[in-house]
Protein backbone atom coordinates (compact mmCIF):
# COMPACT_ATOMS: atom_id res chain seq x y z
CA UNK A 1 0.00 0.00 0.00
CA UNK A 2 1.74 3.45 -1.32
CA UNK A 3 2.38 6.14 1.35
CA UNK A 4 0.51 9.25 1.58
CA UNK A 5 3.50 12.21 0.73
CA UNK A 6 3.45 14.90 3.37
CA UNK A 7 4.09 18.39 2.17
CA UNK A 8 4.63 20.81 4.66
CA UNK A 9 5.07 23.41 1.71
CA UNK A 10 1.30 22.96 0.60
CA UNK A 11 0.16 26.23 -1.12
CA UNK A 12 -4.14 26.99 -2.47
CA UNK A 13 -3.96 27.84 -5.70
CA UNK A 14 -7.20 30.07 -4.17
CA UNK A 15 -6.53 30.72 -0.33
CA UNK A 16 -9.78 29.59 2.14
CA UNK A 17 -11.28 31.89 4.11
CA UNK A 18 -11.40 31.39 7.87
CA UNK A 19 -15.20 29.99 7.60
CA UNK A 20 -14.19 27.14 5.51
CA UNK A 21 -11.44 26.00 8.37
CA UNK A 22 -14.73 25.28 10.85
CA UNK A 23 -17.11 22.73 9.69
CA UNK A 24 -20.61 23.75 9.57
CA UNK A 25 -21.99 21.46 12.45
CA UNK A 26 -19.00 22.99 15.25
CA UNK A 27 -19.45 23.50 18.48
CA UNK A 28 -17.98 26.76 18.17
CA UNK A 29 -20.49 28.06 15.38
CA UNK A 30 -23.57 26.54 17.92
CA UNK A 31 -21.83 29.08 20.69
CA UNK A 32 -21.16 32.02 17.94
CA UNK A 33 -24.91 31.79 16.88
CA UNK A 34 -26.55 31.66 20.52
CA UNK A 35 -24.70 35.17 21.55
CA UNK A 36 -25.06 37.19 18.08
CA UNK A 37 -28.76 36.23 18.43
CA UNK A 38 -28.59 38.72 21.64
CA UNK A 39 -30.45 41.67 21.36
CA UNK A 40 -29.44 45.15 22.87
CA UNK A 41 -31.79 44.52 25.71
CA UNK A 42 -30.09 41.35 26.65
CA UNK A 43 -26.89 43.06 26.83
CA UNK A 44 -28.14 45.99 28.74
CA UNK A 45 -30.24 43.37 31.31
CA UNK A 46 -26.64 41.89 31.56
CA UNK A 47 -24.96 44.71 32.15
CA UNK A 48 -22.23 44.53 29.38
CA UNK A 49 -21.85 47.78 26.77
CA UNK A 50 -21.67 46.60 23.03
CA UNK A 51 -20.21 49.90 22.15
CA UNK A 52 -16.64 50.91 22.63
CA UNK A 53 -14.77 53.98 24.14
CA UNK A 54 -14.35 56.25 21.42
CA UNK A 55 -11.06 57.15 23.23
CA UNK A 56 -7.59 55.15 22.79
CA UNK A 57 -7.04 52.09 21.04
CA UNK A 58 -9.88 49.56 19.75
CA UNK A 59 -10.93 47.03 22.48
CA UNK A 60 -12.07 43.82 21.53
CA UNK A 61 -15.84 43.06 20.90
CA UNK A 62 -17.32 41.76 24.16
CA UNK A 63 -19.36 39.07 21.84
CA UNK A 64 -15.94 37.65 20.54
CA UNK A 65 -15.15 37.43 24.50
CA UNK A 66 -17.99 35.83 25.62
CA UNK A 67 -17.94 33.32 22.97
CA UNK A 68 -14.64 32.38 23.73
CA UNK A 69 -15.06 31.90 27.45
CA UNK A 70 -18.29 29.87 27.55
CA UNK A 71 -16.94 27.67 24.27
CA UNK A 72 -13.52 27.11 26.80
CA UNK A 73 -15.55 26.21 29.48
CA UNK A 74 -17.47 23.55 27.30
CA UNK A 75 -14.02 21.90 26.49
CA UNK A 76 -12.20 21.39 29.24
CA UNK A 77 -10.30 25.22 28.84
CA UNK A 78 -10.87 27.41 31.55
CA UNK A 79 -7.70 29.43 32.67
CA UNK A 80 -7.57 32.79 30.88
CA UNK A 81 -4.00 32.32 30.02
CA UNK A 82 -4.67 28.44 27.75
CA UNK A 83 -7.44 30.56 26.13
CA UNK A 84 -5.16 33.43 25.25
CA UNK A 85 -2.76 30.20 24.14
CA UNK A 86 -6.02 28.94 22.14
CA UNK A 87 -6.82 32.17 20.54
CA UNK A 88 -3.16 32.26 18.88
CA UNK A 89 -3.57 28.19 17.35
CA UNK A 90 -6.46 26.55 17.88
CA UNK A 91 -9.37 27.31 14.96
CA UNK A 92 -12.33 27.16 16.71
CA UNK A 93 -10.84 29.86 18.89
CA UNK A 94 -9.51 31.91 15.47
CA UNK A 95 -13.17 31.37 14.16
CA UNK A 96 -14.69 32.86 17.19
CA UNK A 97 -12.63 36.03 17.62
CA UNK A 98 -12.29 36.14 13.74
CA UNK A 99 -8.41 35.90 13.85
CA UNK A 100 -7.90 38.00 16.80
CA UNK A 101 -5.49 37.56 19.50
CA UNK A 102 -6.79 38.76 23.25
CA UNK A 103 -3.72 38.51 25.60
CA UNK A 104 -4.73 36.60 29.09
CA UNK A 105 -5.15 40.22 30.73
CA UNK A 106 -8.03 41.15 28.80
CA UNK A 107 -10.10 37.80 29.11
CA UNK A 108 -9.28 37.68 32.14
CA UNK A 109 -10.92 41.22 33.02
CA UNK A 110 -13.91 40.78 31.06
CA UNK A 111 -14.54 37.30 32.91
CA UNK A 112 -13.78 39.42 36.26
CA UNK A 113 -15.96 42.32 35.70
CA UNK A 114 -19.13 40.20 34.05
CA UNK A 115 -18.91 36.81 35.81
CA UNK A 116 -21.42 37.74 38.36
CA UNK A 117 -24.37 38.58 35.38
CA UNK A 118 -23.65 35.12 33.77
CA UNK A 119 -27.14 34.07 35.78
CA UNK A 120 -28.83 35.85 32.71
CA UNK A 121 -26.91 33.61 29.98
CA UNK A 122 -27.93 30.56 32.06
CA UNK A 123 -31.44 31.20 32.46
CA UNK A 124 -31.67 31.59 28.92
CA UNK A 125 -30.59 28.43 28.36
CA UNK A 126 -32.95 27.33 30.26
CA UNK A 127 -35.75 29.75 28.99
CA UNK A 128 -34.70 28.91 25.19
CA UNK A 129 -35.01 24.71 25.84
CA UNK A 130 -38.75 25.35 27.57
CA UNK A 131 -39.73 27.74 24.47
CA UNK A 132 -38.96 25.64 22.00
CA UNK A 133 -40.42 22.72 23.93
CA UNK A 134 -37.29 20.27 24.34
CA UNK A 135 -37.22 19.81 28.20
CA UNK A 136 -39.89 17.08 29.84
CA UNK A 137 -40.90 18.92 33.02
CA UNK A 138 -42.83 15.89 34.60
CA UNK A 139 -39.63 15.03 36.59
CA UNK A 140 -36.73 15.98 38.33
CA UNK A 141 -33.82 14.67 39.79
CA UNK A 142 -31.69 17.16 42.65
CA UNK A 143 -28.41 16.09 44.09
CA UNK A 144 -25.35 17.80 44.98
CA UNK A 145 -21.77 16.56 44.24
CA UNK A 146 -18.58 17.87 46.42
CA UNK A 147 -15.93 19.67 44.75
CA UNK A 148 -12.67 20.81 45.52
CA UNK A 149 -11.54 24.74 45.96
CA UNK A 150 -8.47 26.46 45.01
CA UNK A 151 -6.97 25.74 48.47
CA UNK A 152 -5.32 22.88 50.11
CA UNK A 153 -6.73 20.48 52.60
CA UNK A 154 -3.62 20.62 54.65
CA UNK A 155 -4.05 24.55 55.12
CA UNK A 156 -7.32 23.78 57.04
CA UNK A 157 -7.02 23.74 60.91
CA UNK A 158 -9.15 23.59 63.64
CA UNK A 159 -8.75 26.13 66.93
CA UNK A 160 -6.16 24.14 68.46
CA UNK A 161 -3.99 23.75 65.25
CA UNK A 162 -4.65 27.46 64.94
CA UNK A 163 -2.52 28.11 68.35
CA UNK A 164 -0.36 25.65 67.84
CA UNK A 165 0.77 27.17 64.19
CA UNK A 166 0.58 30.91 65.55
CA UNK A 167 3.28 29.35 68.33
CA UNK A 168 5.26 28.29 65.76
CA UNK A 169 4.84 31.46 63.50
CA UNK A 170 6.03 33.30 66.60
CA UNK A 171 9.05 32.09 67.20
CA UNK A 172 10.14 31.80 63.91
CA UNK A 173 9.19 35.85 63.27
CA UNK A 174 11.67 35.92 67.15
CA UNK A 175 14.52 33.49 65.08
CA UNK A 176 14.25 36.03 62.02
CA UNK A 177 14.30 39.27 63.99
CA UNK A 178 17.38 38.27 66.01
CA UNK A 179 19.48 37.32 63.01
CA UNK A 180 18.81 40.65 60.78
CA UNK A 181 19.71 42.19 64.61
CA UNK A 182 23.02 40.32 64.52
CA UNK A 183 23.89 40.85 60.71
CA UNK A 184 26.30 42.96 60.21
CA UNK A 185 24.73 44.30 56.95
CA UNK A 186 23.37 47.61 56.54
CA UNK A 187 19.42 47.52 57.76
CA UNK A 188 17.08 47.33 54.73
CA UNK A 189 14.33 49.62 53.19
CA UNK A 190 11.84 46.52 53.14
CA UNK A 191 11.60 43.45 55.45
CA UNK A 192 13.96 40.72 54.28
CA UNK A 193 10.82 38.51 52.13
CA UNK A 194 10.95 35.49 54.96
CA UNK A 195 10.33 37.46 57.34
CA UNK A 196 7.58 39.42 55.60
CA UNK A 197 5.91 36.16 54.72
CA UNK A 198 5.77 34.84 58.33
CA UNK A 199 4.13 38.12 59.73
CA UNK A 200 1.86 37.79 56.98
CA UNK A 201 1.29 34.36 57.59
CA UNK A 202 0.41 35.44 61.75
CA UNK A 203 -2.53 38.33 59.93
CA UNK A 204 -4.04 35.64 58.91
CA UNK A 205 -3.92 33.62 61.98
CA UNK A 206 -5.03 36.12 63.77
CA UNK A 207 -8.22 36.78 61.33
CA UNK A 208 -9.05 32.89 60.90
CA UNK A 209 -8.74 32.68 64.29
CA UNK A 210 -11.24 35.89 65.14
CA UNK A 211 -13.38 34.46 62.27
CA UNK A 212 -13.52 30.92 64.06
CA UNK A 213 -14.86 32.50 67.12
CA UNK A 214 -17.56 34.59 65.52
CA UNK A 215 -19.37 32.12 63.48
CA UNK A 216 -21.21 29.84 65.67
CA UNK A 217 -20.46 25.98 64.72
CA UNK A 218 -17.55 26.33 62.21
CA UNK A 219 -14.91 24.05 63.35
CA UNK A 220 -12.02 24.34 61.20
CA UNK A 221 -11.26 26.94 58.65
CA UNK A 222 -8.75 26.99 55.15
CA UNK A 223 -6.19 29.48 55.16
CA UNK A 224 -6.23 29.60 51.71
CA UNK A 225 -10.31 29.74 50.75
CA UNK A 226 -11.57 30.57 54.31
CA UNK A 227 -14.86 30.25 52.58
CA UNK A 228 -14.17 26.25 52.12
CA UNK A 229 -15.62 24.03 54.22
CA UNK A 230 -13.82 20.02 55.07
CA UNK A 231 -16.03 17.42 53.22
CA UNK A 232 -15.94 14.11 52.65
CA UNK A 233 -15.90 12.97 48.75
CA UNK A 234 -14.99 9.94 46.97
CA UNK A 235 -11.10 10.97 46.43
CA UNK A 236 -10.96 11.64 50.34
CA UNK A 237 -10.74 14.57 52.79
CA UNK A 238 -11.18 17.70 50.45
CA UNK A 239 -11.58 21.69 51.22
CA UNK A 240 -14.02 22.79 48.92
CA UNK A 241 -17.87 23.54 48.53
CA UNK A 242 -20.80 21.26 47.66
CA UNK A 243 -22.39 22.31 43.83
CA UNK A 244 -26.32 21.32 44.27
CA UNK A 245 -28.57 21.17 40.92
CA UNK A 246 -31.54 20.46 39.62
CA UNK A 247 -31.42 18.65 36.49
CA UNK A 248 -34.84 17.56 33.84
CA UNK A 249 -34.48 15.49 30.99
CA UNK A 250 -34.44 16.86 27.39
CA UNK A 251 -36.35 15.71 24.74
CA UNK A 252 -36.79 16.38 20.58
CA UNK A 253 -39.59 14.02 20.44
CA UNK A 254 -41.82 11.67 22.43
CA UNK A 255 -39.57 8.65 21.69
CA UNK A 256 -35.95 10.33 21.51
CA UNK A 257 -34.04 11.67 24.49
CA UNK A 258 -31.14 13.96 24.02
CA UNK A 259 -29.46 14.85 27.14
CA UNK A 260 -30.26 16.42 30.46
CA UNK A 261 -30.58 19.94 31.03
CA UNK A 262 -29.74 22.03 34.51
CA UNK A 263 -32.60 23.84 35.58
CA UNK A 264 -31.37 25.04 38.69
CA UNK A 265 -27.69 25.23 40.47
CA UNK A 266 -26.35 26.50 43.69
CA UNK A 267 -22.82 26.41 45.21
CA UNK A 268 -23.12 26.47 49.01
CA UNK A 269 -20.06 25.48 51.39
CA UNK A 270 -22.52 22.79 53.88
CA UNK A 271 -21.51 19.29 53.87
CA UNK A 272 -24.45 18.16 53.59
CA UNK A 273 -27.65 18.33 51.03
CA UNK A 274 -30.65 18.26 53.47
CA UNK A 275 -31.29 22.49 53.45
CA UNK A 276 -30.84 22.59 49.43
CA UNK A 277 -33.91 20.44 48.65
CA UNK A 278 -36.69 23.42 48.43
CA UNK A 279 -34.31 26.32 47.59
CA UNK A 280 -33.64 24.27 44.31
CA UNK A 281 -37.59 23.25 43.70
CA UNK A 282 -38.18 26.80 44.12
CA UNK A 283 -35.35 28.20 42.03
CA UNK A 284 -35.70 25.29 38.83
CA UNK A 285 -39.42 26.63 39.42
CA UNK A 286 -38.60 30.02 39.02
CA UNK A 287 -36.18 29.53 35.80
CA UNK A 288 -38.52 26.83 33.90
CA UNK A 289 -42.25 28.89 35.12
CA UNK A 290 -43.63 25.62 36.35
CA UNK A 291 -43.07 22.99 38.90
CA UNK A 292 -42.13 19.81 37.93
CA UNK A 293 -44.54 17.16 38.16
CA UNK A 294 -42.24 15.16 40.33
CA UNK A 295 -38.88 15.43 41.89
CA UNK A 296 -36.45 12.66 42.54
CA UNK A 297 -33.74 12.83 45.30
CA UNK A 298 -31.45 10.44 46.92
CA UNK A 299 -31.63 9.89 51.05
CA UNK A 300 -29.01 12.90 51.68
CA UNK A 301 -32.08 15.31 51.27
CA UNK A 302 -34.60 13.50 53.44
CA UNK A 303 -36.31 15.18 56.70
CA UNK A 304 -39.47 15.72 57.92
CA UNK A 305 -39.06 19.73 57.45
CA UNK A 306 -38.70 19.10 53.84
CA UNK A 307 -41.43 16.39 53.40
CA UNK A 308 -43.88 18.94 54.92
CA UNK A 309 -42.71 22.07 52.49
CA UNK A 310 -43.43 19.76 49.76
CA UNK A 311 -46.57 19.01 50.80
CA UNK A 312 -47.27 22.56 51.30
CA UNK A 313 -46.11 23.44 47.47
CA UNK A 314 -48.06 20.14 46.43
CA UNK A 315 -44.72 18.67 45.43
CA UNK A 316 -44.55 15.40 44.53
CA UNK A 317 -41.03 13.93 46.02
CA UNK A 318 -39.70 10.84 45.88
CA UNK A 319 -37.00 10.41 48.02
CA UNK A 320 -36.00 7.28 50.47
CA UNK A 321 -35.24 6.96 53.87
CA UNK A 322 -32.12 7.18 55.32
CA UNK A 323 -32.27 4.68 58.01
CA UNK A 324 -34.81 2.00 55.17
CA UNK A 325 -32.83 -1.29 58.13
CA UNK A 326 -34.12 0.53 60.93
CA UNK A 327 -37.36 0.27 59.68
CA UNK A 328 -37.73 -3.30 58.89
CA UNK A 329 -37.10 -3.75 62.81
CA UNK A 330 -40.15 -5.50 64.32
CA UNK A 331 -40.72 -3.04 66.59
CA UNK A 332 -40.23 -0.26 65.42
CA UNK A 333 -41.76 3.04 66.10
CA UNK A 334 -44.03 2.58 62.97
CA UNK A 335 -45.26 -0.21 64.14
CA UNK A 336 -47.05 1.70 67.19
CA UNK A 337 -50.27 2.82 66.24
CA UNK A 338 -51.20 6.21 67.26
CA UNK A 339 -54.48 7.43 68.89
CA UNK A 340 -55.62 10.77 68.29
CA UNK A 341 -58.42 10.64 71.08
CA UNK A 342 -56.13 9.77 73.96
CA UNK A 343 -52.82 10.93 72.38
CA UNK A 344 -51.55 7.86 73.17
CA UNK A 345 -49.70 4.60 71.12
CA UNK A 346 -50.50 0.92 71.03
CA UNK A 347 -47.45 -1.33 70.75
CA UNK A 348 -47.11 -4.53 68.55
CA UNK A 349 -47.83 -6.42 71.94
CA UNK A 350 -50.84 -4.97 73.08
CA UNK A 351 -49.85 -2.24 75.60
CA UNK A 352 -50.15 1.63 75.45
CA UNK A 353 -47.78 4.11 75.74
CA UNK A 354 -48.91 7.61 77.21
CA UNK A 355 -47.64 11.31 76.79
CA UNK A 356 -45.45 12.04 79.43
CA UNK A 357 -43.36 14.85 78.58
CA UNK A 358 -41.71 17.50 76.35
CA UNK A 359 -38.27 16.89 76.07
CA UNK A 360 -35.17 18.58 73.98
CA UNK A 361 -33.56 15.94 72.12
CA UNK A 362 -30.50 17.07 69.92
CA UNK A 363 -31.55 20.55 69.84
CA UNK A 364 -34.97 19.46 68.68
CA UNK A 365 -38.17 19.59 71.09
CA UNK A 366 -39.83 15.89 71.15
CA UNK A 367 -42.73 14.70 72.99
CA UNK A 368 -42.11 11.43 75.03
CA UNK A 369 -44.50 8.30 75.78
CA UNK A 370 -43.53 5.75 78.01
CA UNK A 371 -45.21 2.41 78.89
CA UNK A 372 -45.55 0.46 81.97
CA UNK A 373 -41.83 -0.72 83.04
CA UNK A 374 -43.42 -3.50 85.00
CA UNK A 375 -45.24 -4.89 81.82
CA UNK A 376 -42.34 -4.08 79.86
CA UNK A 377 -40.41 -6.74 81.87
CA UNK A 378 -42.70 -9.27 82.01
CA UNK A 379 -43.43 -9.05 78.25
CA UNK A 380 -41.94 -11.65 75.19
CA UNK A 381 -40.38 -8.53 73.47
CA UNK A 382 -38.29 -7.72 76.18
CA UNK A 383 -34.78 -7.08 75.43
CA UNK A 384 -35.74 -6.94 71.58
CA UNK A 385 -38.05 -3.71 71.81
CA UNK A 386 -36.29 -2.50 75.17
CA UNK A 387 -33.89 -3.21 77.28
CA UNK A 388 -34.96 -0.20 79.79
CA UNK A 389 -35.63 -1.97 82.98
CA UNK A 390 -36.83 1.52 85.08
CA UNK A 391 -38.90 2.92 81.88
CA UNK A 392 -39.65 0.47 79.85
CA UNK A 393 -40.44 1.34 75.80
CA UNK A 394 -40.34 5.14 75.15
CA UNK A 395 -41.10 6.83 72.28
CA UNK A 396 -39.76 9.95 70.62
CA UNK A 397 -41.99 11.90 68.50
CA UNK A 398 -41.18 15.09 66.86
CA UNK A 399 -43.64 17.35 65.39
CA UNK A 400 -43.05 16.08 61.58
CA UNK A 401 -44.18 12.56 62.72
CA UNK A 402 -47.12 12.52 60.74
CA UNK A 403 -45.14 13.74 57.31
CA UNK A 404 -42.59 10.65 57.96
CA UNK A 405 -45.41 8.21 58.21
CA UNK A 406 -47.03 9.24 55.26
CA UNK A 407 -43.88 9.62 53.14
CA UNK A 408 -42.69 5.80 54.20
CA UNK A 409 -46.45 4.56 53.12
CA UNK A 410 -46.16 6.16 49.67
CA UNK A 411 -42.50 4.90 49.09
CA UNK A 412 -43.94 1.82 49.56
CA UNK A 413 -46.14 1.66 47.02
CA UNK A 414 -45.34 0.31 43.48
CA UNK A 415 -45.60 3.58 41.83
CA UNK A 416 -43.31 5.21 43.99
CA UNK A 417 -40.34 2.43 43.48
CA UNK A 418 -40.81 2.78 39.35
CA UNK A 419 -41.16 6.96 40.05
CA UNK A 420 -37.50 6.68 41.79
CA UNK A 421 -35.57 4.72 38.70
CA UNK A 422 -34.90 7.28 36.13
CA UNK A 423 -32.57 9.47 39.23
CA UNK A 424 -29.61 8.18 38.61
CA UNK A 425 -30.22 8.45 35.05
CA UNK A 426 -30.35 12.27 35.46
CA UNK A 427 -28.54 13.76 38.02
CA UNK A 428 -25.20 11.18 38.00
CA UNK A 429 -24.66 11.90 34.42
CA UNK A 430 -24.93 15.24 35.08
CA UNK A 431 -22.07 15.30 37.68
CA UNK A 432 -19.81 12.63 35.51
CA UNK A 433 -20.59 14.32 32.54
CA UNK A 434 -19.00 17.56 33.84
CA UNK A 435 -16.04 16.08 35.86
CA UNK A 436 -14.74 13.62 32.85
CA UNK A 437 -15.87 15.00 29.72
CA UNK A 438 -15.86 19.11 30.48
CA UNK A 439 -13.01 18.47 33.06
CA UNK A 440 -13.86 20.08 36.26
CA UNK A 441 -12.99 18.91 39.42
CA UNK A 442 -12.13 21.91 41.31
CA UNK A 443 -13.27 25.57 41.46
CA UNK A 444 -10.59 27.84 39.92
CA UNK A 445 -11.70 31.32 41.79
CA UNK A 446 -11.44 31.63 46.17
CA UNK A 447 -14.17 33.02 48.09
CA UNK A 448 -18.10 31.82 48.17
CA UNK A 449 -19.17 34.46 46.17
CA UNK A 450 -16.41 34.41 43.23
CA UNK A 451 -17.29 30.30 43.21
CA UNK A 452 -20.54 30.63 42.60
CA UNK A 453 -20.27 32.90 39.67
CA UNK A 454 -18.10 29.98 38.42
CA UNK A 455 -20.83 27.45 39.11
CA UNK A 456 -23.30 28.87 37.11
CA UNK A 457 -21.22 29.43 34.69
CA UNK A 458 -20.30 24.91 34.64
CA UNK A 459 -24.19 24.88 34.59
CA UNK A 460 -24.18 27.37 31.58
CA UNK A 461 -21.83 25.74 29.43
CA UNK A 462 -23.23 22.13 30.50
CA UNK A 463 -26.66 23.01 29.23
CA UNK A 464 -24.89 24.82 25.80
CA UNK A 465 -23.29 21.32 25.13
CA UNK A 466 -26.97 19.69 25.98
CA UNK A 467 -28.45 22.12 23.51
CA UNK A 468 -25.92 21.30 20.97
CA UNK A 469 -26.42 18.14 21.01
CA UNK A 470 -30.06 18.05 21.06
CA UNK A 471 -29.85 20.83 18.04
CA UNK A 472 -27.57 18.13 15.93
CA UNK A 473 -29.86 15.39 16.20
CA UNK A 474 -33.02 17.74 15.18
CA UNK A 475 -30.90 19.46 12.34
CA UNK A 476 -30.04 16.16 11.08
CA UNK A 477 -33.43 14.56 10.94
CA UNK A 478 -34.71 17.73 9.16
CA UNK A 479 -31.58 18.22 6.69
CA UNK A 480 -31.44 22.07 8.57
CA UNK A 481 -28.58 24.45 8.41
CA UNK A 482 -26.85 26.02 11.45
CA UNK A 483 -28.90 29.21 10.20
CA UNK A 484 -32.04 27.69 11.53
CA UNK A 485 -30.97 27.47 14.81
CA UNK A 486 -30.16 30.90 15.16
CA UNK A 487 -33.92 31.82 13.92
CA UNK A 488 -35.11 29.96 16.72
CA UNK A 489 -33.33 30.95 19.47
CA UNK A 490 -33.85 34.59 18.62
CA UNK A 491 -37.50 33.68 18.73
CA UNK A 492 -37.46 31.68 21.64
CA UNK A 493 -36.66 34.11 24.53
CA UNK A 494 -38.37 37.62 25.14
CA UNK A 495 -37.21 39.76 28.23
Amino acid sequence: MPIREINRQQTWLFPPTLDELLPSDHPARFVASLVDSLDLAFWQKMKIRLEGDPLGAPSYDVRGLLSVWLYGFMTRTRSSRKLEAACRDQIPYLWLTGWQHPDHNTLWRFYKENRDEIRQLFKLTINTAVKMDLVDLAVQAIDGTKMAGNAAKERTYDKKGLEKLLERTDKIILELEKENQESQDPVPVHLPEKLRQQKQLKIEIQAAMEQLKNEAGKKHINLTDNETNLMKSRQGMIAGYNMEGAVSPLKISESEKSGMLITAEEVVPDNTDCKQLIPMIDQAKENTGKMAGMTLTDAGFHSGANLRACEQRQQVVVMPEPQDKALQKPYHKDKFIFDPKTDSYLCPCGQILHFVQMKLVRHTMMSIYRGNCAICRQCQAFGSCTTNKHHGRVLQVGEFEAELRRHRDWMKTEEAKKAYEPRKELIEPTFGLIKEQMGIRRFLLRGLHNVRAEGCMIATAFNLRTLYGAWKIWAEAKKQKLFTLTRALTESYSL
